[in-house]
Protein backbone atom coordinates (compact mmCIF):
# COMPACT_ATOMS: atom_id res chain seq x y z
CA UNK A 1 0.00 0.00 0.00
CA UNK A 2 1.13 3.17 -0.99
CA UNK A 3 2.96 5.39 2.65
CA UNK A 4 0.33 8.12 1.61
CA UNK A 5 -2.68 8.56 3.83
CA UNK A 6 -5.77 6.62 2.41
CA UNK A 7 -7.83 9.28 4.48
CA UNK A 8 -6.75 13.00 4.16
CA UNK A 9 -9.58 15.49 5.60
CA UNK A 10 -9.34 19.32 5.92
CA UNK A 11 -11.99 21.19 7.29
CA UNK A 12 -14.42 21.21 4.50
CA UNK A 13 -15.09 17.64 5.41
CA UNK A 14 -16.00 18.35 8.92
CA UNK A 15 -19.98 17.83 9.13
CA UNK A 16 -19.25 18.09 13.61
CA UNK A 17 -18.08 16.65 17.06
CA UNK A 18 -19.17 13.43 18.97
CA UNK A 19 -21.89 14.91 21.49
CA UNK A 20 -23.35 11.10 22.43
CA UNK A 21 -22.18 7.34 22.67
CA UNK A 22 -23.34 4.23 23.34
CA UNK A 23 -22.10 0.56 22.34
CA UNK A 24 -22.73 0.61 18.88
CA UNK A 25 -24.17 4.05 17.65
CA UNK A 26 -22.70 7.49 18.40
CA UNK A 27 -24.85 10.70 17.93
CA UNK A 28 -22.94 13.22 15.94
CA UNK A 29 -23.63 17.23 16.52
CA UNK A 30 -23.45 18.49 13.00
CA UNK A 31 -22.22 22.32 12.63
CA UNK A 32 -21.62 22.12 9.20
CA UNK A 33 -25.52 22.92 7.62
CA UNK A 34 -24.38 22.56 4.11
CA UNK A 35 -22.56 19.22 4.44
CA UNK A 36 -25.67 17.61 6.56
CA UNK A 37 -27.87 18.58 3.39
CA UNK A 38 -25.25 16.41 1.44
CA UNK A 39 -25.28 13.52 3.88
CA UNK A 40 -27.63 10.25 2.84
CA UNK A 41 -28.46 7.18 5.07
CA UNK A 42 -25.46 4.50 3.87
CA UNK A 43 -22.75 7.31 3.35
CA UNK A 44 -19.62 6.89 5.61
CA UNK A 45 -18.08 8.91 8.27
CA UNK A 46 -14.73 8.70 10.13
CA UNK A 47 -14.80 9.78 13.53
CA UNK A 48 -11.22 10.62 15.13
CA UNK A 49 -9.85 7.72 17.27
CA UNK A 50 -7.89 8.37 20.93
CA UNK A 51 -4.49 8.46 18.63
CA UNK A 52 -3.97 10.64 15.56
CA UNK A 53 -3.22 7.76 13.58
CA UNK A 54 -7.07 6.11 14.24
CA UNK A 55 -10.26 6.69 12.78
CA UNK A 56 -13.27 4.77 13.94
CA UNK A 57 -15.66 4.43 10.70
CA UNK A 58 -19.45 4.23 10.68
CA UNK A 59 -22.02 4.54 8.83
CA UNK A 60 -25.05 7.06 8.92
CA UNK A 61 -28.02 5.33 10.12
CA UNK A 62 -30.18 8.90 10.50
CA UNK A 63 -29.79 12.34 9.25
CA UNK A 64 -32.15 14.42 11.57
CA UNK A 65 -32.79 18.17 11.15
CA UNK A 66 -34.80 19.75 14.63
CA UNK A 67 -36.78 23.09 15.06
CA UNK A 68 -36.41 25.08 18.19
CA UNK A 69 -37.12 28.60 19.62
CA UNK A 70 -33.91 30.70 20.16
CA UNK A 71 -31.82 33.34 19.58
CA UNK A 72 -30.92 33.87 16.02
CA UNK A 73 -27.30 35.05 15.34
CA UNK A 74 -27.35 38.70 14.56
CA UNK A 75 -24.73 41.85 14.92
CA UNK A 76 -25.78 43.33 18.11
CA UNK A 77 -23.56 46.51 17.57
CA UNK A 78 -25.33 49.82 17.76
CA UNK A 79 -28.47 48.28 18.99
CA UNK A 80 -30.11 46.51 22.23
CA UNK A 81 -32.58 44.38 20.34
CA UNK A 82 -32.37 40.74 20.35
CA UNK A 83 -34.31 38.75 17.82
CA UNK A 84 -36.17 35.40 18.77
CA UNK A 85 -37.23 32.51 16.01
CA UNK A 86 -36.87 29.36 15.32
CA UNK A 87 -33.36 27.92 14.81
CA UNK A 88 -32.21 24.47 13.16
CA UNK A 89 -30.55 21.57 15.12
CA UNK A 90 -28.69 18.99 13.06
CA UNK A 91 -27.67 15.48 14.36
CA UNK A 92 -26.86 12.69 12.62
CA UNK A 93 -27.11 8.73 14.03
CA UNK A 94 -24.07 6.67 13.11
CA UNK A 95 -23.65 2.78 13.91
CA UNK A 96 -20.01 1.84 13.89
CA UNK A 97 -18.14 -0.79 11.87
CA UNK A 98 -14.48 -0.70 12.28
CA UNK A 99 -11.32 0.91 12.58
CA UNK A 100 -8.67 2.95 10.35
CA UNK A 101 -5.24 3.65 11.42
CA UNK A 102 -3.03 5.19 9.37
CA UNK A 103 0.15 3.66 11.47
CA UNK A 104 -0.54 -0.28 12.78
CA UNK A 105 3.15 -1.49 13.50
CA UNK A 106 5.12 -2.12 10.71
CA UNK A 107 1.84 -1.81 8.13
CA UNK A 108 0.43 1.15 6.78
CA UNK A 109 -3.45 1.90 5.91
CA UNK A 110 -5.13 -1.01 7.82
CA UNK A 111 -8.80 -1.74 8.17
CA UNK A 112 -10.36 -3.75 10.65
CA UNK A 113 -14.23 -4.66 11.54
CA UNK A 114 -15.18 -3.70 15.30
CA UNK A 115 -13.67 -0.77 17.21
CA UNK A 116 -11.17 -1.19 20.02
CA UNK A 117 -12.14 1.26 21.89
CA UNK A 118 -15.65 3.88 21.70
CA UNK A 119 -14.67 7.55 20.63
CA UNK A 120 -14.77 10.46 23.03
CA UNK A 121 -17.11 13.14 23.72
CA UNK A 122 -16.33 16.36 21.44
CA UNK A 123 -14.10 14.15 18.98
CA UNK A 124 -14.02 15.78 15.17
CA UNK A 125 -16.10 13.84 12.43
CA UNK A 126 -15.61 13.97 9.08
CA UNK A 127 -17.61 12.51 5.88
CA UNK A 128 -15.71 10.06 3.81
CA UNK A 129 -16.52 11.28 0.09
CA UNK A 130 -14.86 12.10 -3.19
CA UNK A 131 -11.30 10.65 -3.37
CA UNK A 132 -11.18 10.11 -0.09
CA UNK A 133 -14.03 7.39 -0.06
CA UNK A 134 -12.51 6.24 -3.60
CA UNK A 135 -9.42 5.26 -1.55
CA UNK A 136 -10.98 3.93 1.53
CA UNK A 137 -13.01 1.55 -0.73
CA UNK A 138 -10.10 0.44 -2.80
CA UNK A 139 -8.24 -0.29 0.63
CA UNK A 140 -11.68 -2.98 1.54
CA UNK A 141 -10.17 -6.48 0.20
CA UNK A 142 -6.67 -5.14 -1.39
CA UNK A 143 -4.59 -7.25 2.01
CA UNK A 144 -6.39 -10.55 0.74
CA UNK A 145 -4.03 -13.24 -1.37
CA UNK A 146 -5.02 -13.04 -5.28
CA UNK A 147 -6.87 -16.69 -4.84
CA UNK A 148 -9.32 -15.78 -1.93
CA UNK A 149 -11.04 -12.55 -4.10
CA UNK A 150 -14.47 -13.27 -4.76
CA UNK A 151 -15.69 -10.33 -7.42
CA UNK A 152 -19.28 -9.34 -7.32
CA UNK A 153 -19.98 -5.72 -8.24
CA UNK A 154 -19.21 -2.32 -7.58
CA UNK A 155 -19.85 -0.58 -4.39
CA UNK A 156 -22.81 1.79 -4.30
CA UNK A 157 -21.27 4.43 -2.82
CA UNK A 158 -18.60 4.73 -5.27
CA UNK A 159 -19.56 2.97 -8.69
CA UNK A 160 -15.62 3.13 -8.99
CA UNK A 161 -14.61 0.59 -6.16
CA UNK A 162 -14.54 -3.32 -7.18
CA UNK A 163 -16.57 -5.29 -4.15
CA UNK A 164 -14.37 -7.83 -3.39
CA UNK A 165 -15.41 -10.66 -0.58
CA UNK A 166 -13.42 -13.43 0.78
CA UNK A 167 -14.27 -16.35 -1.37
CA UNK A 168 -13.00 -18.69 1.42
CA UNK A 169 -15.24 -17.10 3.78
CA UNK A 170 -18.41 -16.66 1.53
CA UNK A 171 -18.79 -20.86 1.68
CA UNK A 172 -17.13 -21.81 4.76
CA UNK A 173 -19.41 -20.54 6.53
CA UNK A 174 -22.91 -20.77 4.75
CA UNK A 175 -24.89 -18.13 3.20
CA UNK A 176 -28.16 -16.84 1.79
CA UNK A 177 -28.99 -14.87 -1.01
CA UNK A 178 -32.02 -13.56 -0.11
CA UNK A 179 -34.77 -10.96 -2.59
CA UNK A 180 -38.31 -10.85 -3.77
CA UNK A 181 -39.26 -12.31 -7.04
CA UNK A 182 -37.66 -10.23 -9.84
CA UNK A 183 -34.54 -8.76 -7.20
CA UNK A 184 -32.21 -10.04 -9.32
CA UNK A 185 -31.49 -13.37 -7.36
CA UNK A 186 -30.67 -15.82 -9.94
CA UNK A 187 -28.70 -13.33 -11.84
CA UNK A 188 -26.47 -13.24 -8.45
CA UNK A 189 -26.39 -16.92 -8.87
CA UNK A 190 -24.71 -17.21 -11.89
CA UNK A 191 -22.23 -14.49 -11.16
CA UNK A 192 -21.73 -16.34 -8.41
CA UNK A 193 -21.29 -19.58 -10.43
CA UNK A 194 -19.09 -17.57 -13.46
CA UNK A 195 -16.70 -16.03 -10.76
CA UNK A 196 -16.35 -19.80 -9.10
CA UNK A 197 -15.75 -21.23 -12.84
CA UNK A 198 -12.68 -19.44 -13.01
CA UNK A 199 -11.00 -21.51 -10.54
CA UNK A 200 -9.55 -25.06 -12.01
CA UNK A 201 -10.93 -27.27 -9.46
CA UNK A 202 -14.42 -25.58 -9.31
CA UNK A 203 -17.14 -27.91 -6.83
CA UNK A 204 -20.49 -26.52 -6.99
CA UNK A 205 -23.73 -28.52 -7.39
CA UNK A 206 -27.13 -26.15 -7.90
CA UNK A 207 -30.51 -27.71 -7.20
CA UNK A 208 -32.54 -26.08 -9.90
CA UNK A 209 -36.13 -26.47 -9.04
CA UNK A 210 -37.36 -24.69 -12.33
CA UNK A 211 -34.76 -25.47 -15.08
CA UNK A 212 -33.71 -21.98 -15.22
CA UNK A 213 -29.95 -22.31 -15.32
CA UNK A 214 -29.61 -24.46 -18.42
CA UNK A 215 -28.27 -21.81 -20.43
CA UNK A 216 -25.11 -21.97 -18.22
CA UNK A 217 -24.60 -25.55 -19.48
CA UNK A 218 -25.79 -25.14 -23.38
CA UNK A 219 -23.18 -26.39 -25.84
CA UNK A 220 -20.61 -23.58 -27.49
CA UNK A 221 -21.33 -21.18 -24.87
CA UNK A 222 -21.87 -22.99 -20.90
CA UNK A 223 -19.22 -23.66 -18.92
CA UNK A 224 -21.74 -26.17 -16.91
CA UNK A 225 -22.53 -29.73 -16.45
CA UNK A 226 -26.45 -30.23 -16.23
CA UNK A 227 -28.40 -33.19 -14.91
CA UNK A 228 -31.91 -33.94 -14.92
CA UNK A 229 -33.61 -35.98 -12.45
CA UNK A 230 -35.33 -38.84 -14.63
CA UNK A 231 -39.32 -37.88 -15.54
CA UNK A 232 -41.59 -39.90 -16.67
CA UNK A 233 -40.32 -40.09 -20.39
CA UNK A 234 -36.96 -41.13 -19.57
CA UNK A 235 -37.66 -43.98 -18.33
CA UNK A 236 -37.46 -46.47 -21.29
CA UNK A 237 -34.39 -44.60 -22.83
CA UNK A 238 -32.47 -42.52 -19.88
CA UNK A 239 -30.35 -40.52 -21.37
CA UNK A 240 -26.26 -40.01 -20.16
CA UNK A 241 -27.61 -36.88 -18.49
CA UNK A 242 -30.24 -38.31 -16.62
CA UNK A 243 -30.39 -39.31 -12.95
CA UNK A 244 -31.78 -41.86 -11.26
CA UNK A 245 -32.37 -42.00 -7.22
CA UNK A 246 -33.31 -45.76 -6.54
CA UNK A 247 -36.03 -46.69 -3.98
CA UNK A 248 -32.45 -48.45 -2.21
CA UNK A 249 -30.79 -45.21 -1.52
CA UNK A 250 -33.49 -43.49 0.62
CA UNK A 251 -33.22 -44.24 4.05
CA UNK A 252 -35.85 -46.38 6.51
CA UNK A 253 -37.33 -43.00 7.72
CA UNK A 254 -37.45 -41.44 4.11
CA UNK A 255 -39.02 -44.27 2.36
CA UNK A 256 -41.82 -44.86 5.30
CA UNK A 257 -42.78 -41.42 5.05
CA UNK A 258 -43.94 -41.69 1.58
CA UNK A 259 -45.62 -45.06 2.27
CA UNK A 260 -46.78 -45.61 5.75
CA UNK A 261 -49.99 -43.77 7.06
CA UNK A 262 -49.24 -43.17 10.79
CA UNK A 263 -53.04 -43.09 11.37
CA UNK A 264 -53.25 -46.78 10.34
CA UNK A 265 -53.74 -48.84 13.31
CA UNK A 266 -51.53 -51.44 11.82
CA UNK A 267 -48.77 -49.04 10.94
CA UNK A 268 -46.10 -50.02 14.05
CA UNK A 269 -46.44 -54.18 12.24
CA UNK A 270 -46.18 -52.24 8.57
CA UNK A 271 -42.85 -50.86 9.45
CA UNK A 272 -41.45 -53.79 11.37
CA UNK A 273 -42.32 -56.34 8.62
CA UNK A 274 -40.65 -53.54 5.88
CA UNK A 275 -37.69 -53.16 7.84
CA UNK A 276 -36.86 -56.27 8.82
CA UNK A 277 -37.61 -57.82 4.82
CA UNK A 278 -35.27 -54.59 3.46
CA UNK A 279 -32.17 -55.50 5.40
CA UNK A 280 -32.55 -59.50 4.79
CA UNK A 281 -32.69 -57.85 0.99
CA UNK A 282 -29.65 -55.86 1.45
CA UNK A 283 -27.71 -59.04 3.44
CA UNK A 284 -28.56 -61.24 0.45
CA UNK A 285 -26.99 -58.75 -2.27
CA UNK A 286 -24.38 -58.42 -0.04
CA UNK A 287 -23.92 -61.87 0.32
CA UNK A 288 -24.14 -62.15 -3.81
CA UNK A 289 -21.08 -60.05 -4.22
CA UNK A 290 -19.06 -61.34 -1.72
CA UNK A 291 -18.96 -58.40 0.85
CA UNK A 292 -18.66 -60.16 3.81
CA UNK A 293 -16.85 -57.04 5.18
CA UNK A 294 -19.89 -54.78 4.36
CA UNK A 295 -22.08 -57.18 6.12
CA UNK A 296 -20.66 -57.26 9.24
CA UNK A 297 -21.68 -53.83 10.03
CA UNK A 298 -24.20 -52.46 6.96
CA UNK A 299 -27.75 -51.59 8.42
CA UNK A 300 -31.31 -51.11 7.27
CA UNK A 301 -29.75 -47.44 6.17
CA UNK A 302 -26.95 -48.31 4.45
CA UNK A 303 -27.52 -47.52 0.42
CA UNK A 304 -27.20 -51.03 -0.87
CA UNK A 305 -29.22 -52.36 -3.46
CA UNK A 306 -32.39 -54.75 -3.49
CA UNK A 307 -35.30 -56.06 -5.75
CA UNK A 308 -38.07 -54.10 -4.95
CA UNK A 309 -40.30 -57.45 -7.00
CA UNK A 310 -38.46 -59.67 -3.84
CA UNK A 311 -40.00 -57.30 -1.07
CA UNK A 312 -43.28 -56.44 -2.26
CA UNK A 313 -43.48 -60.87 -2.75
CA UNK A 314 -42.57 -61.03 1.20
CA UNK A 315 -44.56 -58.64 2.57
CA UNK A 316 -47.61 -60.13 -0.03
CA UNK A 317 -46.79 -63.45 1.93
CA UNK A 318 -46.99 -62.29 5.53
CA UNK A 319 -50.30 -60.60 4.19
CA UNK A 320 -51.60 -63.58 2.81
CA UNK A 321 -49.81 -66.25 5.21
CA UNK A 322 -52.20 -68.56 7.57
CA UNK A 323 -51.75 -69.38 10.96
CA UNK A 324 -51.74 -72.86 12.41
CA UNK A 325 -53.75 -73.30 15.13
CA UNK A 326 -53.27 -75.57 18.55
CA UNK A 327 -54.98 -79.21 16.55
CA UNK A 328 -52.95 -78.25 12.97
CA UNK A 329 -55.92 -76.59 11.87
CA UNK A 330 -55.43 -73.32 9.74
CA UNK A 331 -56.00 -69.84 11.92
CA UNK A 332 -55.36 -66.22 11.23
CA UNK A 333 -51.89 -65.46 11.22
CA UNK A 334 -49.53 -62.79 12.54
CA UNK A 335 -49.71 -60.88 10.28
CA UNK A 336 -52.64 -61.80 7.65
CA UNK A 337 -54.85 -58.55 6.88
CA UNK A 338 -52.27 -56.14 8.51
CA UNK A 339 -49.96 -55.59 5.33
CA UNK A 340 -52.87 -54.84 2.77
CA UNK A 341 -53.06 -51.31 3.03
CA UNK A 342 -49.28 -50.52 3.01
CA UNK A 343 -48.83 -52.86 -0.17
CA UNK A 344 -51.43 -51.23 -1.62
CA UNK A 345 -49.88 -47.52 -1.50
CA UNK A 346 -46.53 -49.22 -2.36
CA UNK A 347 -47.57 -50.65 -5.16
CA UNK A 348 -49.72 -47.21 -6.13
CA UNK A 349 -46.25 -45.60 -5.94
CA UNK A 350 -44.29 -47.86 -8.05
CA UNK A 351 -46.79 -47.96 -10.69
CA UNK A 352 -47.32 -44.07 -10.90
CA UNK A 353 -44.42 -43.29 -13.73
CA UNK A 354 -43.77 -39.83 -12.43
CA UNK A 355 -42.02 -41.05 -9.70
CA UNK A 356 -39.76 -43.65 -11.90
CA UNK A 357 -36.83 -41.59 -11.01
CA UNK A 358 -37.25 -43.63 -7.65
CA UNK A 359 -39.29 -47.07 -8.38
CA UNK A 360 -38.49 -47.63 -11.89
CA UNK A 361 -34.91 -47.40 -12.50
CA UNK A 362 -32.26 -48.73 -15.21
CA UNK A 363 -31.45 -52.61 -14.62
CA UNK A 364 -27.99 -51.36 -14.19
CA UNK A 365 -29.11 -49.71 -11.20
CA UNK A 366 -28.65 -53.03 -9.48
CA UNK A 367 -25.56 -53.69 -9.51
CA UNK A 368 -23.26 -53.61 -6.84
CA UNK A 369 -20.87 -50.81 -8.27
CA UNK A 370 -23.60 -48.31 -10.00
CA UNK A 371 -23.67 -46.07 -7.23
CA UNK A 372 -20.22 -45.66 -7.12
CA UNK A 373 -19.65 -43.87 -10.92
CA UNK A 374 -23.06 -41.74 -10.26
CA UNK A 375 -21.18 -40.11 -7.10
CA UNK A 376 -17.80 -40.20 -9.19
CA UNK A 377 -19.89 -37.79 -11.94
CA UNK A 378 -21.00 -35.55 -9.26
CA UNK A 379 -18.26 -34.90 -6.82
CA UNK A 380 -15.50 -35.48 -8.94
CA UNK A 381 -13.81 -32.35 -10.35
CA UNK A 382 -10.91 -32.69 -12.49
CA UNK A 383 -8.85 -29.94 -14.18
CA UNK A 384 -10.57 -30.22 -17.86
CA UNK A 385 -14.36 -31.15 -16.66
CA UNK A 386 -16.80 -28.84 -15.71
CA UNK A 387 -16.25 -28.68 -12.05
CA UNK A 388 -20.38 -26.88 -12.06
CA UNK A 389 -22.82 -29.17 -12.10
CA UNK A 390 -26.84 -27.85 -12.30
CA UNK A 391 -29.56 -30.77 -11.13
CA UNK A 392 -32.48 -30.05 -12.86
CA UNK A 393 -35.52 -31.05 -10.43
CA UNK A 394 -38.07 -29.15 -12.11
CA UNK A 395 -40.12 -33.03 -13.34
CA UNK A 396 -39.86 -34.23 -9.65
CA UNK A 397 -43.70 -34.30 -8.06
CA UNK A 398 -43.83 -31.73 -5.59
CA UNK A 399 -45.20 -34.28 -2.89
CA UNK A 400 -41.94 -35.72 -3.10
CA UNK A 401 -39.54 -33.02 -3.33
CA UNK A 402 -38.19 -32.28 -0.15
CA UNK A 403 -37.33 -36.53 0.41
CA UNK A 404 -35.77 -36.34 -3.23
CA UNK A 405 -33.91 -33.12 -2.47
CA UNK A 406 -32.91 -34.57 1.27
CA UNK A 407 -32.12 -38.22 -0.03
CA UNK A 408 -29.52 -36.35 -2.71
CA UNK A 409 -28.16 -34.02 -0.15
CA UNK A 410 -27.70 -36.75 2.19
CA UNK A 411 -25.79 -39.15 -0.25
CA UNK A 412 -23.38 -36.81 -1.24
CA UNK A 413 -22.87 -35.48 2.57
CA UNK A 414 -22.43 -38.89 3.75
CA UNK A 415 -19.72 -39.82 1.05
CA UNK A 416 -17.72 -36.68 2.20
CA UNK A 417 -18.34 -37.64 5.49
CA UNK A 418 -16.85 -41.22 5.33
CA UNK A 419 -14.12 -39.68 3.04
CA UNK A 420 -10.61 -39.70 4.34
CA UNK A 421 -9.75 -36.23 5.57
CA UNK A 422 -6.64 -35.82 3.75
CA UNK A 423 -8.28 -36.71 0.77
CA UNK A 424 -11.93 -34.66 0.84
CA UNK A 425 -12.11 -32.00 -1.70
CA UNK A 426 -14.83 -29.04 -0.21
CA UNK A 427 -18.39 -28.66 -2.74
CA UNK A 428 -20.95 -26.51 -1.90
CA UNK A 429 -24.54 -26.93 -2.48
CA UNK A 430 -26.45 -24.01 -4.04
CA UNK A 431 -30.16 -24.76 -2.40
CA UNK A 432 -32.43 -22.65 -5.11
CA UNK A 433 -36.04 -22.32 -4.07
CA UNK A 434 -35.21 -23.46 -0.65
CA UNK A 435 -38.75 -22.39 0.76
CA UNK A 436 -40.08 -25.46 -1.26
CA UNK A 437 -38.07 -28.40 0.40
CA UNK A 438 -36.66 -26.25 3.53
CA UNK A 439 -39.84 -24.72 5.31
CA UNK A 440 -40.17 -23.65 9.26
CA UNK A 441 -39.92 -27.00 11.15
CA UNK A 442 -43.64 -25.74 12.54
CA UNK A 443 -44.85 -26.25 9.32
CA UNK A 444 -43.57 -29.13 7.97
CA UNK A 445 -45.40 -32.36 7.45
CA UNK A 446 -43.29 -35.91 8.00
CA UNK A 447 -41.81 -35.85 4.07
CA UNK A 448 -40.56 -32.51 4.76
CA UNK A 449 -39.35 -33.20 8.06
CA UNK A 450 -37.08 -35.71 6.54
CA UNK A 451 -34.93 -33.19 3.96
CA UNK A 452 -34.96 -31.02 7.04
CA UNK A 453 -32.97 -32.91 9.07
CA UNK A 454 -30.51 -33.53 6.69
CA UNK A 455 -30.08 -29.98 5.34
CA UNK A 456 -30.08 -29.00 9.06
CA UNK A 457 -27.29 -31.01 10.06
CA UNK A 458 -25.35 -30.36 6.84
CA UNK A 459 -26.04 -26.37 8.62
CA UNK A 460 -24.50 -27.29 11.40
CA UNK A 461 -21.85 -29.55 10.90
CA UNK A 462 -21.09 -29.65 7.21
CA UNK A 463 -18.16 -26.72 7.63
CA UNK A 464 -15.62 -29.02 9.59
CA UNK A 465 -16.04 -31.62 6.27
CA UNK A 466 -15.89 -28.95 3.63
CA UNK A 467 -19.84 -29.19 2.73
CA UNK A 468 -21.13 -25.62 2.26
CA UNK A 469 -24.80 -24.27 1.68
CA UNK A 470 -26.13 -21.81 -0.13
CA UNK A 471 -29.67 -20.53 0.66
CA UNK A 472 -31.53 -18.95 -1.92
CA UNK A 473 -34.84 -17.63 -1.24
CA UNK A 474 -37.75 -14.82 -2.29
CA UNK A 475 -39.40 -15.95 0.95
CA UNK A 476 -36.49 -16.30 3.70
CA UNK A 477 -39.69 -16.11 6.58
CA UNK A 478 -40.74 -19.45 5.20
CA UNK A 479 -37.63 -20.97 5.39
CA UNK A 480 -35.68 -22.62 8.39
CA UNK A 481 -34.54 -20.94 10.87
CA UNK A 482 -32.07 -23.36 11.78
CA UNK A 483 -30.60 -23.13 8.67
CA UNK A 484 -30.58 -19.45 8.54
CA UNK A 485 -29.27 -18.79 11.87
CA UNK A 486 -26.59 -20.88 10.99
CA UNK A 487 -25.70 -18.32 7.62
CA UNK A 488 -22.84 -16.14 8.62
CA UNK A 489 -22.88 -14.25 5.13
CA UNK A 490 -26.19 -12.37 3.62
CA UNK A 491 -26.24 -11.59 0.33
CA UNK A 492 -29.87 -9.83 0.30
CA UNK A 493 -31.77 -8.21 -2.47
CA UNK A 494 -34.98 -6.06 -2.63
CA UNK A 495 -37.25 -7.49 0.40
CA UNK A 496 -40.93 -5.84 -0.08
CA UNK A 497 -42.82 -8.28 2.41
CA UNK A 498 -42.56 -6.81 6.02
CA UNK A 499 -42.11 -10.46 7.51
CA UNK A 500 -39.15 -11.20 5.21
CA UNK A 501 -38.07 -8.25 6.54
CA UNK A 502 -38.36 -9.15 10.01
CA UNK A 503 -36.20 -12.20 9.40
CA UNK A 504 -33.59 -10.82 8.10
CA UNK A 505 -33.49 -8.37 10.64
CA UNK A 506 -33.19 -10.86 13.21
CA UNK A 507 -30.10 -12.74 11.60
CA UNK A 508 -28.25 -9.57 11.57
CA UNK A 509 -26.16 -8.27 14.49
CA UNK A 510 -28.10 -5.37 16.87
CA UNK A 511 -26.23 -2.61 15.45
CA UNK A 512 -26.79 -3.36 11.94
CA UNK A 513 -30.48 -4.09 12.38
CA UNK A 514 -30.95 -0.22 10.86
CA UNK A 515 -29.70 -1.15 7.59
CA UNK A 516 -32.85 -3.60 6.71
CA UNK A 517 -34.83 -0.42 6.18
CA UNK A 518 -33.47 0.17 2.67
CA UNK A 519 -34.12 -3.25 1.73
CA UNK A 520 -37.42 -2.41 0.25
CA UNK A 521 -35.52 0.54 -1.80
CA UNK A 522 -32.94 -1.17 -3.56
CA UNK A 523 -32.55 -1.03 -7.18
CA UNK A 524 -32.71 -4.31 -9.54
CA UNK A 525 -29.45 -6.47 -9.36
CA UNK A 526 -28.68 -3.86 -5.81
CA UNK A 527 -27.75 -5.65 -3.03
CA UNK A 528 -27.32 -5.17 0.83
CA UNK A 529 -23.85 -6.96 1.57
CA UNK A 530 -22.95 -8.24 5.32
CA UNK A 531 -21.37 -11.29 6.96
CA UNK A 532 -18.05 -12.79 7.36
CA UNK A 533 -16.60 -12.71 3.78
CA UNK A 534 -16.66 -9.18 3.74
CA UNK A 535 -15.09 -6.01 5.53
CA UNK A 536 -17.42 -3.63 5.49
CA UNK A 537 -21.26 -4.39 5.41
CA UNK A 538 -22.47 -2.35 2.48
CA UNK A 539 -24.91 -2.10 -0.75
CA UNK A 540 -23.57 -3.17 -3.83
CA UNK A 541 -24.57 -3.02 -7.65
CA UNK A 542 -23.53 -6.66 -8.58
CA UNK A 543 -22.11 -7.02 -12.16
CA UNK A 544 -24.35 -8.73 -15.12
CA UNK A 545 -22.80 -12.25 -15.67
CA UNK A 546 -21.71 -13.16 -18.83
CA UNK A 547 -24.51 -16.10 -19.44
CA UNK A 548 -28.08 -15.08 -17.76
CA UNK A 549 -30.07 -17.89 -16.88
CA UNK A 550 -33.50 -18.40 -18.25
CA UNK A 551 -35.39 -16.49 -15.38
CA UNK A 552 -35.90 -12.62 -16.90
CA UNK A 553 -38.84 -11.24 -16.72
CA UNK A 554 -41.80 -11.30 -19.28
CA UNK A 555 -43.30 -8.03 -20.38
CA UNK A 556 -46.61 -8.89 -20.81
CA UNK A 557 -47.90 -5.37 -22.06
CA UNK A 558 -45.52 -5.34 -25.00
CA UNK A 559 -45.69 -9.05 -25.87
CA UNK A 560 -49.48 -8.57 -25.56
CA UNK A 561 -48.86 -6.18 -28.10
CA UNK A 562 -46.58 -7.88 -30.24
CA UNK A 563 -47.47 -11.96 -30.20
CA UNK A 564 -50.45 -13.95 -30.80
CA UNK A 565 -50.69 -16.98 -28.66
CA UNK A 566 -49.15 -19.74 -30.63
CA UNK A 567 -52.08 -22.53 -30.99
CA UNK A 568 -49.49 -25.23 -32.05
CA UNK A 569 -47.75 -24.55 -28.93
CA UNK A 570 -50.70 -24.63 -26.74
CA UNK A 571 -51.49 -28.12 -28.61
CA UNK A 572 -48.10 -29.58 -27.48
CA UNK A 573 -48.08 -28.63 -24.36
CA UNK A 574 -51.55 -30.44 -23.51
CA UNK A 575 -50.16 -33.35 -24.84
CA UNK A 576 -47.03 -33.07 -22.76
CA UNK A 577 -49.11 -32.75 -19.38
CA UNK A 578 -50.48 -36.10 -20.48
CA UNK A 579 -47.35 -37.38 -20.96
CA UNK A 580 -45.51 -35.68 -18.08
CA UNK A 581 -42.85 -34.95 -19.89
CA UNK A 582 -41.63 -32.22 -22.22
CA UNK A 583 -39.36 -34.49 -24.46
Amino acid sequence: MNAENVLQFDESHKIGKVASVDTSRVLIDAENASLVTTILVGNLIAIQGTLASEFLIGITERVTRSLSEGLIDQDLSGTEEMTIGPTATDSVVVTLLGTYRTVDGDRRNTFKRGADAFPQIDRSCFVIEGTNLQRFMGLLGADLPEEQKLKMGKFSVDQRAEAILNGDKFFQRHAAILGSTGSGKSWAIALLLERANALPHSNIIVLDMHGEYHPLAEKGKGFASQFRIAGPGDLSKPEDNVIFLPYWLLNRDEMLSMILDRSDQNAPNQASRFTLHVRDLKGKTLDKNKKTDVKATFTVDSPIPYDMKDLLSLLEEDDTRKGEGAKGQPVKGDWEGKLTRFISRLNAKIEDRRYGFLFQPPPAAGNYEWLVAQIKRLLASQAGKPGIKIIDFSEVPSDVLPVVTGTFARLLYNVQFWTREEKRTPFALICDEAHLYLPVKDDADAVEKQALETFERIAKEGRKYGVSIVAVSQRPSDVSRTILSQCNNFLTLRLTNESDQSVVKRLMPDSMAGLVAMLPLLDIGEALLLGDAVLLPTRIKLDCPAITPASATRNFWTEWAKNCPDEAAISEAVENLRKQTRS
